[in-house]
């Protein structure tokens, strides 16, 4: 599985943050690592030339699982640490869904 985490340029600490993604991407999703070719994750600052106290940090995240349609779910929050773990935990549950749902068949 690929990981790849593309960061605005409003978002600081890139590199340490980068590598904490990658870690928590692969430790959340030890049990897709088989069915997925590749995780991307997309960083911004909705609101960066504002610096408002709201929810304006977005990940976006696409899991790619082999053989299905990719699967995309997002997450805003106050912090990037929470937008990216939200984001993780929502794809989990997708991902879930999509290979529950196979299985099922």
């Amino acid at each position: 599985m690929q990981i790849q985490v593309n960061t605005s340029s409003h978002i600081e600490g890139r590199e340490g943050l980068i590598r904490k993604i990658e870690e928590t991407v692969t430790s959340s999703m030890k049990r897709f690592v088989d069915k997925l070719t590749r995780v991307e994750i997309h960083i911004t600052d909705e609101d960066s030339d504002k610096k408002s106290k709201g929810e304006d940090i977005r990940c976006k995240l696409e899991a790619r699982p082999r053989g299905l349609d990719p699967i995309t779910v997002s997450n805003q929050a106050a912090t990037v640490d929470q937008a990216y773990k939200g984001a993780i935990e929502k794809a989990e549950r997708a991902l879930d869904r999509a290979f529950g749902k196979l299985k099922d068949r």
